[in-house]
């Protein structure tokens, strides 16, 4: 029998351990879920008695080493910075680990001593950085394959609403992932990538006004840059390539809008606001403002921004409520804490919400001389509020690595992303049985000039 210790299960685990309800029995698993709050689970796990809730503080250093060393293989799904706590205990244990993060300096660290102990730490796991990193690989390595020489890679994912559930947001989004991140993405060191090899850097206060218009499979998007493609260019074998960039994917109008709250300061998390709990929406928007005996909220921010009376901008912050008397309600919030409060009372999903996950790769490469281009992308659609889009793309590859590395499929040692083919071939595999599949188009260097990129 294998024991398996997942740490955290919000949003996205709840495909993760679905698969766990379905696969325990076969596989000879028992799992412990360790979490803050275990409410939320009874529905999902009621069809398994191999699956063990418990209430868990990751700051119980007693606890979570006493957890930790009952297990075979350790999965964490909590915040990026609390991935390190979890790794020292797994290494000083003797136990494998598995997470959907990025890899931090931290964790990398730990390089040596993983391999010593005979251990794999395998990270971004999930969607993005998870599935873009396995099939881009998987395309990458085919053309390396052919001999052909690569000249441009692209890449692009975006948790969206499905389009039928758009309706009359002009936002065309909600939250399907951690709302923090959100609102902070992009924030930090500058956007770095290349482009006809020349390096290109964007501030964070010019990102989402430097974006590109996308047409995959006859839906419009838009795509901005994320914040550091350079660091993937080694591991992805591609040092000499002429562009690399790695993106996000929003809908038309979305980029824009949200460039307001950077100009106004309002995704700022770097100091308090006094009084805040008290504090209307109207009064906190205000607070960025000029100061006008005069003129109203919405005049002086049309001024400040030069933004039309009648411009989509407004009809998107008009939506938000963000002109209204409301009361805030949070004490000692900062901006970006306030802004998150605002926009989850409209970007929560509801019960008949479907989520949608759209991943789009773009590789030009030289055949026979010529420049060819290869498109492929990827739809995947939600069930519900709880079986979300979001959560098969990130749960699931989780999910499959931990059993391929508990099968002994995955041998490797050290701290490894899935960019090896040991690993991203049977986790693509088992990923299509779920619906999780890539859609190619080929173009030739006669008709590359007419597709839409």
């Amino acid at each position: 029998m294998k024991r398996v210790f997942l740490i955290g299960a919000g949003k996205s685990a709840s495909s993760l351990i679905r698969y766990f309800v379905e696969n325990a029995e076969k596989e000879n698993w028992n799992i412990t879920i360790g979490d803050i709050s275990i409410n939320h689970l009874e529905n999902i796990i009621k069809k398994s008695n191999r699956i063990t809730p418990i209430i868990f503080n990751i700051d119980d250093e007693e606890q979570r080493q006493n957890e930790i060393s009952k297990a075979d293989i350790v999965i964490s799904m909590l915040p990026q910075p609390m991935h390190p706590i979890v790794a020292k205990d797994c290494l000083k244990l003797k136990k494998h680990l598995v997470t959907a993060s990025y890899v931090s300096d931290e964790m990398k660290a730990l390089e040596e001593d993983v391999k010593k102990a005979g251990l794999i730490f395998l990270n971004e796991i999930g969607l993005d950085p998870g599935i873009d990193h396995m099939s881009a690989m998987k395309l990458i390595n085919e053309i390396k394959d052919n001999n052909y020489e690569l000249e441009g890679f692209e890449s692009f994912t975006g948790g969206l609403l499905s389009p039928e559930c758009e309706k009359d947001n002009p936002w065309k989004y909600k939250f399907t992932w951690n709302p923090r991140n959100v609102v902070l993405a992009g924030q930090g060191s500058p956007v770095k990538f290349i482009q006809q090899g020349n390096y290109k850097y964007i501030p964070y206060h010019k990102l989402f006004r430097r974006t590109e218009f996308i047409n995959i499979d006859g839906l419009e998007f838009l795509g901005y840059a994320n914040r550091d493609s350079l660091k993937y260019l080694k591991l992805y074998g591609l040092e000499n390539i002429k562009t690399f960039y790695r993106g996000t994917l929003r809908r038309p109008g979305f980029c824009r809008a949200w460039d307001v709250f950077v100009q106004l300061g309002l995704t700022d998390n770097t100091f308090v606001i006094k009084d805040s709990e008290n504090m209307t929406y109207r009064e906190f928007l205000n607070l960025f403002l000029a100061y006008s005996h005069h003129d109203s909220v919405e005049m002086k921010l049309q001024h400040y921004l030069h933004i039309d009376q009648d411009s989509d901008l407004m009809k998107n912050l008009e939506w938000l409520d963000l002109f209204k008397d409301i009361k805030i309600g949070i004490k000692n919030a900062t901006p970006a804490q306030i802004l998150l409060h605002i926009l989850e009372q409209k970007w929560t999903l509801e019960s008949d919400d479907i989520d949608m996950i759209v991943m789009w790769h773009k590789l030009d490469y030289i055949k026979d001389g010529k420049l060819n281009q290869l498109q492929s992308s990827m739809f995947v659609y939600g069930e519900d509020r709880t079986y979300t889009a979001m959560s098969k793309t990130v749960g699931l590859p989780v999910a499959i690595a931990t059993k391929l590395i508990l099968n002994g499929t995955i041998k490797l040692t050290g701290v490894h992303i899935p960019v090896i083919k040991e690993i991203y071939e049977p986790v693509l595999n088992e990923l299509k049985e779920y619906g999780i599949t890539f859609k190619e188009k080929y173009f030739d260097h006669n008709n590359i000039l007419n597709t839409a990129i």
